[in-house]
């Protein structure tokens, strides 16, 4: 089988919405405890062109998505990338394509850089990222809290050399 990269369609949700609800149930993916309700709610604000899924065979093995992390205009360049892989598919690569083609994607779209908030103990997303010329540029000592617990946020960012370089 061949896993195609493609735009998110609707039809999706359900799906992107199980990967997302594997994620939370980990509580080293992201602070939320569920699920937002709709399609539209959760990719509403994001970039249509670099909303994207993994899938082989009609199933859905990963997505990610990215959003302006202002309206600023001065920031136009400038968006935050959530990922997240099927837990049946994880080590299989699709993280590494889906992240590789959101950045294709991004820097089309005038995207100069990207930036991931992770947890310190998420490894495996900060190896991912690591490997595409993410680096850690700071860490949000106790952002927040997940389940009454203070936890810490990586702060990784990545620079286009194609866009924004003059």
């Amino acid at each position: 089988m061949t896993i195609e990269i493609r735009l998110t369609a609707k039809s999706d949700w359900h799906q992107v919405k199980f990967i997302y609800e594997a994620g939370i149930a980990t509580k080293n993916a992201t602070f939320e405890t569920e699920a937002p309700s709709s399609f539209d709610q959760w990719f509403g604000n994001a970039i249509p062109s670099c909303t994207l899924v993994a899938e082989e065979d009609s199933t859905i093995l990963g997505w990610c998505k990215l959003t302006p992390v202002s309206y600023r205009k001065v920031y136009e360049g400038v968006g935050e990338l959530s990922i997240y892989i099927h837990p049946d598919a994880k080590g299989r690569g699709v993280g590494t394509l889906l992240l590789s083609n959101l950045i294709n994607a991004s820097e089309t779209g005038g995207f100069w850089t990207l930036e991931a908030k992770i947890f310190s103990e998420n490894e495996a997303s900060i190896h991912l990222h690591k490997k595409q010329g993410f680096k850690i540029v700071g860490i949000r000592e106790k952002i927040a809290k997940r389940d009454g617990v203070w936890r810490d946020v990586l702060l990784l960012e990545r620079r286009s050399q194609m866009v924004g370089v003059n």
